[in-house]
């Protein structure tokens, strides 16, 4: 497979570090972001350009804002040229876990537009630069959902129903984008160690000893960033639209 130049969002810490490691270490150009200057984000891409002879940088880019998402497209294509992968992993979780009946709007409006409306517009506008290219490598998007989007969790339903609306997305922008021959998938993670995680990490711990997922154990941002690997290299071409669960058999219905 030849070297592709990805996009990844909130590719500094979590899943998204572990996407860009995955893809970096298999010799695929990655250029990643985050809300904020950051440092370690910059000597990060320096290590990996160095380590594995790739172009590799990091951007500052909110994704809830559209002049941020259009400097960071635009940035992006005057560094690597071309745009073949849009991985979308940037998305937070409530600031607050409130019960339904007391959630904010203030956090529900603030939950959506980073995890909803940010993705969605950073793909439409992102397909419009891959479609423009010359039609000579593998392209594809990819969602980076949650198991959210099918359990409900009601002291943090404004990130379950980002995480559902990130799934309609994504079968829109397949249906949409198949004319041109470029790839929609979504990969549904389930329980990952990550920041994210790492204040319910007790709860957690207890629930996958007692048989949670199928596999006793949790799952780690590297098998997020295989599973997108997979997909950059084309090995499910003939599968758009479509979400492959990084679970360890969470969501197996049993008896």
């Amino acid at each position: 497979m030849p070297s592709l130049n990805v996009l990844i969002t909130g590719g500094t810490r979590g899943i998204g570090a572990g996407i860009v490691r995955s893809l970096a270490e298999c010799g695929h150009s990655v250029g990643f972001c985050g809300r904020s200057e950051n440092a370690e984000a910059v000597s990060e891409a320096a290590r990996l350009r160095k380590k594995f002879g790739i172009k590799a940088a990091y951007y500052v880019c909110d994704i809830s804002s559209s002049a941020a998402r259009d400097r960071l497209l635009t940035n992006f294509i005057r560094d690597f040229a071309s745009l073949d992968v849009l991985v979308n992993n940037a998305g937070v979780a409530p600031e607050v876990r409130s019960d339904l009946l007391e959630l904010s709007e203030e956090s529900y409006q603030r939950v959506l537009s980073i995890n909803l409306t940010g993705p969605f517009f950073l793909t439409q506008a992102a397909a419009k630069h891959m479609i423009a290219q010359p039609n000579n490598s593998f392209r594809c998007i990819i969602n980076i959902g949650s198991i959210s989007a099918e359990y409900a969790s009601i002291n943090r339903g404004e990130y379950c129903l980002s995480k559902a609306a990130l799934a309609m997305s994504t079968k829109l922008w397949a249906v949409r984008l198949a004319e041109a021959g470029i790839a929609v998938y979504e990969l549904r993670p389930g329980v990952i160690q990550s920041d994210m995680t790492s204040k319910v990490s007790e709860k957690y711990d207890k629930m996958i000893a007692d048989g949670l997922t199928l596999q006793r154990r949790w799952g780690q941002p590297e098998d997020v960033g295989k599973a997108v690997l997979m997909l950059v290299n084309a090995s499910l071409p003939y599968s758009t639209g479509q979400v492959i669960h990084i679970d360890g058999g969470l969501c197996v219905e049993r008896l």
